[in-house]
């Protein structure tokens, strides 16, 4: 089978001229390269105030002169931020993660089923009750389930 011969009449687009490539990207489309683009002129927008008119170094003297290091560091300003926290909570001094004031402190232990931990079906309400901790660790959902106490007074007592 020769070069020019099409196969099976499938439209074949004619080759063309590799200067002339259509998937090559546009000046205008190019995004990430300002420099790529020479007809555009790049604006300048100077600072609002002066940076170092008042600081040494700024005149033919001031530079040929040098500052001493002395002075350089006596000029340095240390960055100030918040101090570091203990990590758990971030909050410097604080103990343990933070507590939700809507949660109990008291841990609710194992939760099993009203029905022995089986599901019957039927009803899409679930009850548990609170059967104390397991002998081993506790899991962390497990851990992350607390006793809320009712403290509206319409209740009768935990939630």
């Amino acid at each position: 089978m020769s070069d020019n011969t099409m196969g099976d009449e499938v439209y074949q687009p004619p080759s063309s001229d590799p200067q002339d490539n259509p998937n090559d990207l546009d000046m205008e489309d190019a995004l990430d390269e300002p420099g790529l683009d020479q007809t555009l002129d790049t604006g300048y927008s100077p600072p609002e105030r002066p940076f170092v008119v008042n600081h040494d170094g700024t005149t033919a003297r001031e530079l040929h002169d040098r500052e001493s290091l002395e002075h350089r560091l006596s000029v340095e300003v240390p960055e100030v931020c918040a101090p570091d926290g203990d990590g758990i909570g971030d909050l410097p001094d604080g103990v343990g993660e933070p507590t939700d004031l809507e949660c109990g402190e008291e841990r609710a232990g194992r939760l099993v089923g009203s029905d022995e931990g089986f599901w019957r079906g039927g009803s899409n309400d679930i009850s548990a009750r609170d059967v104390g901790i397991d002998g081993g660790a506790a899991s962390a959902e497990e851990a992350a389930v607390h006793i809320a106490r009712d403290d509206a007074g319409d209740g009768g007592g935990e939630v």
